[in-house]
């Protein structure tokens, strides 16, 4: 655990920062890249990781959505930095639950690699050239809500387990075709098994996919300021409207919901669709406006949740609208 300074005394930098993650490749290809991006920044500090395995790891056999949801795979890294075991903890952003809990911040955002979804296959070169009947892997339930809309003759099956295990089940034949984040992928290097990008339209992504977050304790402000320059500007504020959507409307594995921002030269575009899970219904609504910080951001997608809203969206939620 780093010796936290005085917060009145900016001139204190790091010595120690321990990194919680979780222990897939993947997680921990992120972990050691926020590392590397803390030493480059503070040479002297020694910046250790703590691999941990969460429940959303060891809960294979079922959907996200019956057994708990996003959270699963935070609450044992965010037990780490109550105890003191890590200073901070760092996810993808679609993983975070939309309601921080009381004492803890999203402290950091970076920037975002390619937010769009991927499909792979080893015997078709598009969601197109599938047969009737062909099986496709998803563990989100936003994706299978599109597929059934565009692909009826498409058996959607859950895919559970961390990328590699993805992969090896489509490697074995289990299916003939999964669909990826692209970002897991790339940052893996494994960018080659990709057959095709799915477009924004309608392939709409979840509310941060992309995107790491850095998650600390509310009473740690010196480590929020040790990972400032690590923040994202276009990324913090495009995610800031797509988590606003989806808390809005209590976005969960539970909801097939999208959000995606952009925000370039002022300006933000999001898009965002809530669906039923057979893809027989959805609502779509998007905007666009001059957006200059967070809080407009977030105005900007409580906008577009309350025209979600407005088109009958709160019917599509298994839980209704939270209160």
């Amino acid at each position: 655990m780093s010796q936290i300074p005085n917060s009145s005394d900016n001139s204190t930098l790091p010595s120690r920062l321990v990194i919680a993650s979780r222990e897939s490749r993947l997680a921990m290809w992120q972990a050691e890249h926020v590392r590397d991006c803390l030493k480059r920044l503070y040479p002297a500090c020694d910046v250790q990781i703590l691999g941990m395995t969460t429940r959303g790891d060891q809960i294979l056999d079922r959907a996200l959505s019956k057994v708990g949801g996003k959270g699963l795979f935070v609450k044992e890294l965010e037990a780490a930095l109550e105890d003191g075991r890590a200073d901070l903890a760092v996810h993808s952003l679609k993983d975070v639950p939309m309601v921080m809990p009381e004492g803890f911040d999203l402290a950091c955002v970076m920037a975002r690699e390619d937010a769009r979804d991927a499909f792979v296959s080893n015997d078709y070169a598009s969601l197109e050239d599938l047969p009737k009947g062909a099986v496709v892997g998803t563990s989100s339930l936003r994706r299978e809500a599109v597929l059934h809309a565009r692909f009826p003759h498409l058996q959607v099956h859950a895919l559970r387990g961390n990328l590699d295990t993805r992969m090896s089940k489509l490697d074995r034949g289990e299916y003939q075709a999964i669909i990826l984040a692209a970002a897991g992928l790339k940052r893996l290097g494994l960018e080659s098994r990709i057959k095709a990008l799915l477009p924004f339209d309608p392939y709409t992504p979840a509310a941060g996919q992309g995107a790491l977050g850095i998650e600390t304790l509310t009473k740690h402000p010196n480590i929020a300021r040790w990972l400032a320059p690590l923040s994202d500007l276009p990324t913090l504020l495009a995610i800031s409207a797509e988590r606003m959507v989806s808390r809005q409307l209590g976005g969960s594995c539970e909801v097939p919901l999208a959000a995606h921002a952009v925000w370039e030269q002022n300006q933000m575009q999001i898009r965002s669709f809530v669906a039923s899970v057979d893809g027989k219904e959805m609502c779509l609504a998007g905007a666009n406006g001059t957006v200059k910080n967070v809080a407009e951001a977030e105005a900007l997608g409580l906008a577009v949740a309350q025209d979600l809203i407005a088109q009958g969206a709160a019917a599509l939620l298994p839980n209704g609208l939270p209160q």
